[in-house]
């Protein structure tokens, strides 16, 4: 009898038993170290890769490199469903699916055969990841390198942060509340999938091809409008070859959908609205997505939403529109056109004097008083101390734009160019709403005028809205401190947040998308920008 590792066995079995027995041990001697140098290779690989990007590698160093996507257990596999699922559906919200590189990440995850290939697939759908969470939720694009005059604080979050959050949420419903949760997010996602059905089945068929239809007119543009406005769903399907009433309604409804004077009457600026294109609509509301990422942030159970190229202002509260009114933006010439930012009204001045911007007086008017020292002579010219200046006692051939030494201010009154009453949100662009003395251009379709700030076509019932929050008798008390005929201001006792958006595609309360012009071209170079990025029409890819 012998004894093998403490064991009594019979001789006849000695052999087997003992091979059956130094197997086990070398089990148990080799395994760790297999285990050991895995988990080293795929660490070492996970470091390797990371150490491209900071915030990855930080965050991987400060988990001891645990993995968030490639192991086999079902939290892992459901974390990488999910991306998966968010990655190849990306076109949805106009992202472009290209920069995630579903089918590449999906080869890169099949090929893995070593830790090391595991370690460096971890890497690459974690930077997928952190790609596709920040452009879902912030936007693919920094709007300031678009157009200098977006100035949009765009509310970028902590790129480890999302890492963070992700490993303790349920995968599906992190990826969902990703994107804007706004109304108007998943309305405009609705209109995207219309005009891309529209474009896959033709578009809105031929132009019309004329300048201009009246009402009463009969002919092949009669024709040819009607059979534009049934497709554009806004006539119903008919044989009618003369311009009707019918028609004429449908014509007005498709101005009013457009921003355009409602007069029936299929004039030129309406027949080139009503001529664009299925694709020119359909890039409209993927940049309108893009923006509205831009502005994913709380706007305030109460807040002011000026939309530049609709030339409208608002008051939102608890999401529906209280007070609109029109107004004029800046024009769209040099340094003229009205910013994109948000800030917060605090107070409103009644009687407002105008301290006129040192541009305006060294760029126009200087000019002018150098040809005749009386012009303008309804604004006054200040010196440095706000002292008024005899206009007489200066040779102003002898100043230009850098060493002109005046300021110029004008007097509140009905001709003041501020009108009676402007609204203040303190901001470094010097951009404000106020009333205006030239109520003609409010008529207009298109109110591009001003140098920057934004005119208002009712300022007396927009300063009565607001005031209705702080008093019993808005109206009485604006007109009391409006009689004084002195400088007034009338601090909010709650702050109110203004948004100045541009939105050539935006949605109404009745499930209509309108459009607009793209006044400023900001609009086109977003979408140039958008499509370098790899977003493209009509991307309906499964």
């Amino acid at each position: 009898m012998q004894r093998i590792l403490g064991i009594r066995i019979g001789r006849s079995r000695r052999i087997p038993i003992f091979l059956g027995l130094m197997a086990t041990l070398i089990a148990l001697l080799v395994a760790p170290h297999q285990v050991v140098a895995q988990v080293t290779a795929f660490k070492q690989a996970v470091a390797e890769a990371a150490s491209r990007d900071q915030d990855i590698a930080t965050y991987y160093r400060a988990s001891d490199y645990a993995p968030i996507w490639t192991e086999a257990n079902e939290t892992q596999r459901g974390r990488r469903a999910a991306l998966m699922a968010a990655i190849t559906t990306a076109h949805l919200h106009g992202l472009p699916t290209a920069r995630y590189d579903p089918e590449g990440l999906m080869e890169k995850l099949k090929n893995v055969r070593s830790p090391r290939d595991r370690g460096l697939a971890e890497v690459e759908m974690t930077r997928v990841f952190l790609q596709y969470a920040r452009d879902i939720q912030s936007g693919v694009l920094i709007p300031s390198r678009i157009d200098k005059l977006i100035v949009r604080d765009v509310p970028y979050r902590d790129r480890q942060g999302y890492l963070k959050d992700f490993v303790t949420s349920d995968p599906m419903l992190f990826f969902r509340n990703l994107r804007p949760r706004t109304l108007e997010y998943n309305a405009l996602m609705r209109e995207k999938l219309r005009m891309e059905q529209l474009l896959a089945q033709g578009g809105w068929g031929p132009v019309v091809p004329a300048t201009s239809v009246k009402p009463g007119e009969q002919g092949k543009n009669v024709i040819a409008l009607r059979n534009r406005l049934i497709s554009m769903g806004y006539l119903n399907r008919s044989n009618a070859s003369s311009y009707d009433a019918t028609m004429q309604q449908a014509v007005r409804e498709f101005q009013r959908d457009h921003g355009l004077n409602e007069d029936g009457v299929a004039g030129s600026t309406t027949l080139a609205e009503m001529n664009k294109s299925v694709e020119t609509r359909l890039k409209s509301v993927i940049v309108a997505m893009e923006r509205e990422r831009w502005m994913n942030i709380e706007r305030g159970p109460r807040h002011i939403l000026v939309n530049i190229p609709a030339f409208k202002v608002e008051i939102v509260d608890n999401g529906e529109v209280t007070f609109e009114t029109r107004s004029v933006v800046g024009a769209a010439e040099d340094d003229r056109p009205t910013p994109e930012f948000s800030d917060m009204m605090e107070y409103i001045v009644i009687n407002p004097t105008w301290t006129v911007p040192r541009s305006i007086v060294t760029k126009e008017y200087l000019p002018s008083m150098q040809r005749n020292a009386n012009a303008a002579g309804h604004i006054d010219l200040i010196d440095g101390g706000g002292r008024v200046i005899n206009r007489s006692s200066v040779n102003f051939s002898k100043y230009n734009a850098r060493n002109f030494p005046f300021g110029m201010r004008q007097k509140p009154g009905n001709d003041n160019a501020l009108g009676l009453v402007k609204f203040i949100f303190p901001n470094k662009y010097n951009i404000y709403l106020h009333d205006t003395p030239s109520k003609n251009l409010f008529s207009r379709d298109v109110r591009a005028f001003s140098h920057g700030c934004v005119r208002l076509a009712d300022p007396f019932d927009f300063a009565y809205k607001l005031l209705a929050a702080q008093t019993d008798d808005p109206v009485g008390f604006f007109k009391a401190k409006l009689a004084t005929k002195r400088e007034t201001f009338v601090h909010l006792e709650v702050e109110l947040p203004v948004h100045l958006i541009y939105r050539t595609a935006f949605t109404t309360p009745r499930g209509h998308t309108q459009y607009r012009a793209d006044i400023y071209g900001r609009d086109a170079r977003i979408w140039d920008a958008l499509s370098k990025a790899g977003v493209a029409l009509g991307d309906v890819q499964g």
